[in-house]
């Protein structure tokens, strides 16, 4: 985002299938930033059946959508001239127990 915007220099968008999942993932989001000494500086729709949860970190912005509604508002679309960064996900860990 940087050159682009003023007010942040990365978004995060990502989707979840129901409203459970968006605040799963928010949560993980949140509790694995805090554990970094991260926190939010705003978050914005945390509630019972929320489909779209904004939280604003300062440098970067975390979008967690419901797949229906990340579609039917396209912010990737709207920001389109912003440089992209593919995120791989580390799946080495997925499947293995806690050691300790």
């Amino acid at each position: 985002m940087g050159g682009i915007s003023d007010f942040t220099d990365y978004f995060l968008i990502c989707d979840g299938d129901s409203f459970t999942q968006v605040q799963a993932i928010t949560d993980n989001i949140d509790e694995t930033l805090r554990k970094a000494g991260v926190r939010p500086l705003h978050v914005e729709g945390y509630e019972p059946g929320a489909s779209w949860i904004l939280m604003d970190y300062g440098d970067f912005i975390v979008h967690v959508f419901t797949r229906e509604v990340r579609e039917r508002y396209g912010l990737e679309k709207l920001w389109m001239d912003a440089p992209r960064i593919k995120f791989e996900e580390d799946t080495s860990r997925l499947g293995r127990k806690n050691e300790g």
